[in-house]
Formats: structure tokens, sequence, C-alpha cells
């Protein structure tokens, strides 16, 4: 019995350690790019996962655009990429969460130096692009994701319904609205039908 109980636990913790490997780069930037408009993908940076699971550049950008692939320690498949204007909010996040925080500290903290100006935010509304899918229909080798979705994600800090003429709560499918508005986070939301 006791054979029995350590083998099912061994097998348990094969099997979990088989699903936490991370993709080669190759694979990765092809995962990432998927979230990438055509027009930017060759020449975008490219941020993702070394085989610590730390994150690094996997290939360096020449244009406006920054992609950084899935992360391997939360479930799910999630691809983004964005304006390069928006990096310092994104690496501020990063940062706040790797020494941390919480995600209502962290949005806490990047709110007062965001109002402090200290945290530089876009003047115009900067671009998101983020894809997701299903772990089981993404291929690990190729980088390949079927079933997949798309939303487009516009940032600029305080913007309110009245201001851009957009709902603030999600209405028709498919149709923009403002999430968190006249916050330091406000953005418009983009999520195409399925």
């Amino acid at each position: 019995m006791k054979t029995l109980f350590l083998l099912s636990t061994l097998i348990c913790i094969t099997s979990a350690l088989g699903q936490s490997k991370i993709p080669s780069a190759e694979s990765q930037i092809k995962t990432a790019l998927l979230a990438c408009p055509d027009m930017y993908q060759e020449d975008a940076k490219i941020l993702g996962y070394n085989q610590k699971g730390e994150l690094i550049t996997l290939r360096d950008g020449t244009n406006e655009m920054i992609c950084i692939a899935d992360n391997p320690n939360k479930e799910g498949i999630s691809v983004a990429c964005y304006s390069d204007k928006l990096e310092p909010y994104m690496a501020r996040g990063r940062e706040l969460l790797a020494e941390g925080n919480s995600e209502v500290e962290k949005r806490d903290i990047r709110k007062i130096e965001i109002d402090a100006g200290t945290l530089v935010m876009p003047k115009e509304p900067a671009a998101v692009y983020v894809v997701t899918g299903s772990e089981k229909d993404y291929n690990f080798e190729t980088g390949e994701l079927k079933n997949s979705n798309i939303r487009y994600v516009l940032y600029r800090p305080y913007m309110t319904g009245e201001e851009t003429g957009l709902p603030t709560q999600p209405g028709l499918p498919g149709m923009p609205w403002l999430m968190d508005a006249n916050t330091h986070r406000s953005h418009i939301m983009i999520t195409p039908a399925k």
C-alpha cells in the first residue's frame, strides 16, 4: 500500500513538473506575436521567460511595439503586445509584484506615482492587444494557439465617459466601453463578439 502511495505521489509530482516546463524562445516568440498587429511583428521587442522562469528579452526590437510571452506560472494562455509608451507603467507593475505587493497594492502605488508625475503615462491613448486561450488548445512545441480570443485596450489616465462618449459599463458584444473611468488606469475596452 505504501509503495502504491509513493508511486502515485511520484506520478503527480512528475506530471506537475512537466506542466511547468517553459517553451523554447522560438515558441514563446511565435505565441507572443499572435497579439501583435502585422505591421509591427517583424521588429517588435519580445519579452519572455528563461528556463528558470525569469522574465528576459527574447528578441530586441526596433519599433514602438513590445510583446510579452505567456507567463508559465499563471493558468491559461495570455500574451500581450503594447505601445512602448506604456512600458514604464507595465514594467513598474511587474516590479511591484516581484517585490511581493498584492494587485491592490500595485494599483495604489502606481496611482500615487502617476499623480506625482514620477511614473510617466502617455498623454494620448496607447494601445494594448491581448490574446487569450486555453492550455488544452496550446501547442507547447510550435507556439500555435487554437480557439483564441483577442481584446483591444487603449490606456490613458483619467478618461471619463463624458469626455469620450463611451459607456462606463460593458454593453452590446463588441461595443467599446470605458473601464475604470476617471482613474489613473482608465482604459477603453474593445472585445470583439465571439
